[in-house]
C-alpha cells in the first residue's frame, strides 16, 4: 500500500488521494462487509422466528433463500420441481409461478395452499 495522499480544499476539508486500485480494493471489502451484515440480519431474523416457535425450513430451503431465492423458489427447488412441472400439478399458469417466485405479485390463500399441497409443505412455509 502506497502512502496516500492528503490536500485540503478551498473551503478546509481534507480530501484524501489513493491509487485507483486501492480504492477499488476498499469498494470491494465494503461490499463483502455489507454483504455479511445482511447474512447476519437474515441469521438473526430467522433465529427469531425459531425462538417464538416459527416456521422451522429444512437447511438447504433456508442456505437457498440466504443465496438470495424466494422462499416458494427455494422450496421449489428443494423439492426437484420446475416451475412448469409445479403449474401442471396446481392448475395455475407457468408465467404467474414466475411472479410468485419473483415477488412480482402475491398469491391468494387458495394460491398458496394449492402450492404447499403440491410441494407436500405445511402452508406457513410459503405463507
Amino acid at each position: 500500500m502506497t502512502a496516500p495522499q492528503i490536500i485540503r480544499a478551498p473551503s478546509g476539508e481534507e480530501l484524501v488521494v489513493l491509487p485507483r486500485a486501492e480504492y477499488e480494493a476498499l469498494l470491494e471489502r465494503a461490499d463483502h462487509d455489507a454483504e455479511d451484515i445482511d447474512d447476519v440480519a437474515i441469521y438473526d431474523s430467522r433465529k427469531a422466528e425459531l425462538a417464538a416457535g416459527g416456521v422451522v425450513l429444512p437447511p438447504g430451503v433456508s442456505a437457498a433463500i440466504v443465496r438470495g431465492d424466494s422462499r416458494l423458489k427455494a422450496i421449489r427447488k428443494w423439492r426437484h420441481e420446475t416451475q412448469l412441472q409445479l403449474a401442471s400439478k396446481t392448475g395455475i399458469g407457468q408465467g404467474y409461478l414466475s411472479d410468485l417466485e419473483s415477488g412480482r405479485r402475491t398469491g391468494i390463500p387458495e394460491t398458496i395452499a394449492k402450492l404447499a399441497d403440491a410441494l407436500n409443505v405445511p402452508n406457513e412455509w410459503l405463507a
